[in-house]
């Protein structure tokens, strides 16, 4: 995966309505009407890149403080986040991460919701090692049938 990323490649920074706005303008209508892929980097800023792009190629490779699929539309002339998610099996970012999303949004001055409109609560098997991904309340490894912590316990780190 790492071998995909290259600067050129990093998701398109966004630090204000406008960049979303200018950057949108060149997007044909199909690719705005699809999620795209997220990450807020380091530094805390919001990254977007096309959906089908890995999150870990939109960071540029490296860490992140939140990652997962954002989607807008456009409400009395501006754009505004519809939904937004964390899912992202790159990073498995914990829903916790949503306090980095809200505060990059912020920053940019883009309307969003007050959390993931769609929750993933991703976990590691102790066990087997295998990720999961919880549904339900039910913590149990869906490979090995033992029980997943309730904290969550994945590396973030994209690798």
């Amino acid at each position: 995966m790492r071998a995909l990323v290259r600067p050129e490649a990093a998701g398109r920074s966004i630090l204000s309505a406008s960049d979303f706005a200018d950057w949108a303008s060149s997007l044909a209508a199909v690719e705005l009407a699809e999620p795209f892929t997220f990450v807020i980097d380091s530094a805390g800023v919001l990254r977007l890149a096309p959906r089908r792009s890995e999150h870990v190629v939109c960071a540029g490779g490296g860490p992140v403080l939140g990652a997962g699929e954002m989607s807008f539309r456009k409400e009395s002339g501006q754009w505004v986040v519809a939904e937004v998610s964390n899912q992202s099996t790159g990073y498995c970012p914990d829903i916790s991460s949503w306090q980095a999303v809200a505060e990059a949004l912020d920053a940019a001055g883009i309307e969003h919701p007050s959390a993931f409109t769609h929750e993933v609560v991703f976990r590691r098997c102790p066990s087997c090692s295998q990720l999961n991904i919880v549904r339900e309340e039910d913590f149990i490894c869906v490979f090995c049938d033992e029980d997943l912590p309730r904290e969550w316990n994945v590396d973030g780190s994209g690798s």
